[in-house]
């Protein structure tokens, strides 16, 4: 007795067939990539949802300052308190936002936005500790989890760019 699957293995994602699941997942990193995407316009415009315009990254403040500077008292707060408002972070940081929410939005680099954002959401974790609600796990983590699930689902196919031959001939940039 054989199982089926629904993909055959030399079965390309240009050419298979899709399935509901790989529309959560597209939605999913839509969703996802917005976050990073809005936070980024919102830290460099000031459009008054988080960041109010007075303290907008194009009027001359500090995206990292607000977070990393709240982190004093925590666990590693000492070292991340001390980056705050470095221009280099700063740029790191709106760089990442940028770069993590367009390749998720656009379905390109999602490996690489998935490993990167990844990265950054655990940094941001690890910056909060001890957790008020929780012994570990928080949203970061979450949202890290997911886009882990996302690279492995090669979720910038369906919905995304990811299908293009570009992409499908640089496994670096699906």
């Amino acid at each position: 007795m054989t199982a089926t699957v629904n993909r055959p293995i030399n079965e390309t994602s240009a050419t298979a067939a899709r399935r509901p699941v790989d529309y959560v997942w597209a939605i999913a990193r839509i969703s996802i990539g917005w976050i990073f995407l809005w936070a980024f316009l919102d830290k460099t415009f000031g459009w008054g949802f988080a960041t109010p315009a007075k303290r907008a990254w194009i009027e001359g403040g500090s995206p990292t300052t607000g977070f990393l500077k709240g982190t004093g008292e925590n666990a590693l707060g000492g070292l991340f308190s001390s980056l705050a408002g470095q221009v280099w972070v700063d740029w790191l940081f709106m760089a990442g936002l940028l770069g993590i929410g367009l390749a998720l939005v656009l379905g390109v680099g999602t490996r690489i936005a998935a490993v990167t954002g990844s990265l950054m959401l655990v940094l941001m974790w690890a910056a909060e500790l001890p957790l008020p609600n929780n012994p570990f796990m928080d949203d970061h983590i979450i949202y890290s989890i997911v886009l882990v699930g996302l690279a492995l689902a090669n979720a910038g196919t369906t919905l995304g760019l990811g299908n293009l031959p570009i992409v499908q001939r640089n496994p670096y940039l699906k």
